[in-house]
């Protein structure tokens, strides 16, 4: 989309990146004993690589701020903390109304279920802020939405402390954590880290392969 010699998609791109790094949650990469409810919810890899070589992520729209942007207009649960043998476990939630957590998510489309990473998050949460019940909302470009309820659950957030304790053995052993495939995989900045592409000299048929199969 371009009008006369100014492209406006570029533009709007750009202002979705800015806000995106005045809001993002700030990490400090140089203390692994206070660790991030986000970074051991996502992918342990993608953590890593964000504290020790960080590559910016491209935001697919203003729907991915809606969470960020809550918080930074003062809807947002101030941050709190909860140790883990000197760990410190941080995090915020993106909105508290009647005692429940409520976190917003952005989605392609409409969900059947919740992302596995979301309710880990959200788990964790209720933890940190000793509350009993959670929302996840996704939201998609067309303003739909999914939601789903979580009750506070103990082995949930057990799981979380442990990937504090492996998290921070990383860090400090300056190790990088082992794959975590996932559907996010293809989406992340790091793809190309993890799994190694190289493209192929020519095009490639049904037919040839149906021909390599018969030699």
């Amino acid at each position: 989309m371009t009008m006369g010699d100014r492209d406006y998609r570029n533009l709007i791109k750009s202002a979705v990146d800015s806000i995106g790094r005045e809001i993002d949650v700030k990490v400090d990469a140089v203390d692994p004993d206070t660790i991030y409810i986000h970074e051991v919810a996502q992918c342990l890899r993608r953590s890593y690589f964000d504290r020790i070589d960080p590559l910016e992520l491209e935001r697919q729209g203003f729907n991915d701020l809606l969470g960020g942007l809550l918080r930074k207009v003062g809807y947002g649960v101030k941050p709190a903390e909860f140790e883990i043998d000197g760990i410190r476990l941080r995090g915020s939630a993106d909105m508290m109304v009647d005692d429940a957590i409520i976190l917003y998510r952005s989605a392609s489309e409409q969900l059947e279920n919740p992302r596995a990473s979301d309710l880990l998050f959200l788990n964790a949460c209720l933890w940190i802020f000793n509350k009993i019940d959670g929302i996840v909302i996704y939201i998609t470009g067309e303003r739909k939405e999914s939601s789903f309820s979580l009750t506070k659950n103990k082995k949930m957030f057990e799981e979380v402390v442990r990937r504090v304790r492996v998290f921070n053995n990383l860090l400090k052993e300056k190790k990088t954590p082992i794959l975590e495939p996932s559907e996010d995989c293809s989406a992340c900045q790091y793809y190309q880290r993890c799994f190694a592409r190289e493209k192929l000299g020519k095009s490639v048929s049904i037919k040839d392969l149906v021909g390599f199969g018969r030699r």
